[in-house]
């Protein structure tokens, strides 16, 4: 899918807040490309960016992406960890501790 695509495919979504979908609702054309070319990358800081709406900024959705990335790898390799998931002050960080 493209950009265009992937937007009008999570303004379709019913599980998107109100809120969250005034806030996809609300984005320019230029917001709607730079949220959407992309996904959001994971590297050696962990996921990193801006937060909004979009595949290409921390959001819900993205943590719960990046999370279940995360576990089917540790399956695939037959990790026989525990994981322990945290949050600090940062905003929203207790969200998406508990979203993780």
């Amino acid at each position: 899918m493209n950009y265009k695509q992937t937007y009008k495919f999570w303004l379709k979504q019913k599980n998107i807040s109100k809120a969250f979908k005034k806030e996809l609702k609300d984005m320019s054309q230029k917001e709607i490309k730079e949220a959407f070319y992309t996904d959001l990358s994971f590297g050696t800081g962990g996921l990193r960016g801006l937060m909004g709406p979009g595949t290409n900024r921390i959001n819900l959705y993205t943590i719960r992406k990046a999370t279940e990335g995360f576990a089917r790898y540790l399956k695939e390799k037959h990790v026989d960890l525990a994981v322990a998931i945290a949050h600090d002050n940062r905003l929203n960080s207790s969200e998406f501790a508990y979203e993780a």
